[in-house]
């Protein structure tokens, strides 16, 4: 008989729940269920930051990933396409080829996994309270991240501004550039 705790019985209902959802995203034919079951699959992962009480980590997840990230996607999605639209199906060399791409990968993980050392590491944590955190987040200075915040974020804005312009051409417009 098999005895779980509590905590392994959380985390093997979260691992389940990762794992369905992440193959749910990938094989979905609808861009906007496959969007939602990121969502899914992205508040599973905070869980287990809640489960090893790191709850600013598990806060950050839900907030810029589920929150922001999984958002911008929808939106973007409703801006370009129509709900209902579906992703083209693959072909079967498609399919060969990218089932041995993930197998090999797979057990490249597996076997960098089995043959590392996990030596705990000698050196103490370091500071990492929430103030900590708060200050270097929003610092300017050597240790800081505001400025590759920004990048990023503006990075973003104009690749969704882009692809939101060339998703919107009318057709018209696409078959006088093809003539030229």
């Amino acid at each position: 008989m098999i005895s779980l705790t509590f905590h392994q019985a959380v985390f093997y209902f979260f691992s389940a729940v990762i794992v369905i959802f992440s193959i749910l995203t990938v094989t979905s034919r609808r861009i906007l269920r496959a969007a939602t079951y990121l969502l899914f699959v992205l508040l599973g992962t905070a869980a287990f930051y809640f489960l090893l009480n790191y709850t600013f980590m598990g806060a950050m997840q839900i907030t810029l990933y589920a929150g922001g990230i999984v958002v911008l996607i929808i939106f973007s999605i409703l801006l370009t396409s129509h709900v209902g639209d579906k992703f083209e199906p693959i072909g079967a060399g498609k399919l060969i080829v990218s089932l041995l791409i993930s197998l090999f990968g797979a057990g490249f993980t597996l076997y960098v996994f089995l043959k590392t050392d996990f030596t705990p590491s000698s050196v103490g944590l370091p500071d990492a309270s929430v103030r900590k955190i708060g200050n270097a987040l929003l610092s300017y200075q050597r240790d800081g991240f505001v400025l590759p915040f920004e990048v990023v974020s503006l990075l973003l804005l104009a690749a969704i501004v882009g692809a939101i312009v060339i998703a919107r051409k009318e057709p018209a417009d696409n078959e006088n550039l093809n003539n030229e």
